[in-house]
């Protein structure tokens, strides 16, 4: 019965789903250490943006590996559905990411000091 379990993808695309959303909450945490420990603003964005590009990898790993089980028009549907918003997310955490590095993406309390002169 054991063994009869390891082919099941339904089981396999769900644990790598939660791994994923580990993965996520991971670095939530580690971020909030972060901040605690006086870390900037920048650091933790950046923080989270990583967690959430490992993250949405697995869940979307865990979501094509879904695809096995596909029957009806509707469950192909909702997929592709979440498929898509998986992915526009991760270009958007990957954009956020790329632009934090680059030291564009400057919060209010990120933001190097205007000088003035007189």
């Amino acid at each position: 019965m054991l063994f009869a379990n390891l082919f099941n993808y339904g089981l396999w695309a769900a644990i790598i789903e939660f791994a994923g959303a580990l993965i996520i909450v991971g670095y939530v945490v580690a971020t909030i250490v972060t901040l605690l420990r006086g870390g900037t603003i920048a650091h933790a964005r950046l923080l989270v943006a990583d967690g959430a590009i490992a993250g949405l990898n697995f869940k979307l790993a865990g979501t094509l590996l879904k695809t096995i089980q596909l029957h009806t028009l509707q469950q192909i549907l909702i997929f592709a559905a979440i498929f898509a918003l998986r992915t526009i997310l991760k270009r958007v955490f990957t954009w956020d990411r790329i632009r934090l590095q680059r030291g564009q993406g400057h919060p209010q309390g990120d933001a190097p000091p205007i000088r003035t002169t007189h």
